[in-house]
């Protein structure tokens, strides 16, 4: 079986040996190695920080094959993905502020971190009086509806064997937003079906995504890829490496005079 697999980094940040890591497993173990950027947050993404990334690839030695996809450049591909699930019902707009929902989860008996459905029931009237009105709001699909839709899913994990998905843990995901027209969620299933994507190798705290990305593969008509969820590298706080925490980069490394043979190497002995 021929292995097509990609490296997906966000281009809001240069890359460290976390990314370097998940980068040079994938080159190892894939026939076909694509690059993506996922730069959907307009905000945040820089197009230095996309060169920034291709140059610590090319540098690495970490060469992939055929162009490198942009999903800015795919918003209309998007919205049909996302037409397709309003045209089955399984989306509804979402009002809740921040604060409203933070409020929520508060609660007794909320579970942190989901959305607890304040929208999902709203009336008809009420959803197109707001929306008439310019009220702000989000795209959100309709888990439970979903799941009833498709019936039982599971996915392969090469650490786990076959696992049953059960997309409902993440709740009522946001698909869409104003400000921006898409999601990840939605952008990697519709990426990794457009590129033949076999085995998806990313990092093990995207797990639980793979819960409610299978649900979206079932809900357009796209395949399952193998996945597998490698382990995090750690800084010496024993967090993992993060842009957010200013990880040492590798172009900092670079500059240091490391070469990138030392580089791989450490990569082997992670």
């Amino acid at each position: 079986m021929t292995i097509i697999s990609r490296f997906a980094p966000s281009p809001t940040g240069l890359l460290h040996m976390g990314h370097a890591y998940s980068a040079w497993l994938g080159r190892q173990r894939a026939d076909t190695w694509l690059v993506r950027m996922e730069d959907i947050d307009t905000i945040r993404c820089k197009p230095e920080f996309a060169v920034g990334i291709q140059e610590d690839l090319a540098w690495l030695g970490l060469n992939w094959d055929g162009h490198i996809l942009f999903q800015t450049r795919h918003l209309n591909q998007y919205n049909q993905a996302l037409t397709s699930l309003q045209a089955q019902g399984l989306l509804y707009p979402c009002f809740c502020t921040r604060a409203e929902i933070a409020k929520a989860q508060s609660a007794p008996h909320a579970h942190e971190n989901i959305y607890p459905g304040t929208c999902r029931a709203l009336p008809l009237a009420i959803r197109t009086q707001r929306m008439e009105a310019g009220h702000p709001y989000a795209l959100r699909l309709d888990t439970k509806r979903a799941c009833h839709s498709v019936g039982p899913l599971r996915f392969f994990d090469e650490a786990l064997g076959w696992v049953m998905a059960e997309p409902w843990r993440l709740g009522d995901i946001v698909l869409a937003r104003k400000d921006v027209p898409t999601s990840y969620h939605l952008c990697v299933v519709h990426d990794d079906s457009l590129q033949g994507v076999t085995h998806v190798i990313r990092g093990e705290d995207l797990r639980e995504a793979t819960h409610i990305q299978v649900l979206l593969q079932a809900l357009l008509g796209y395949e399952t890829p193998v996945y597998v969820h490698h382990k995090l590298l750690l800084g010496a706080d024993g967090k993992r490496l993060a842009k957010r925490d200013k990880a040492l980069t590798l172009q900092a490394l670079r500059v240091s005079g490391l070469s990138p043979d030392k580089i791989i190497e450490r990569l082997r002995q992670a």
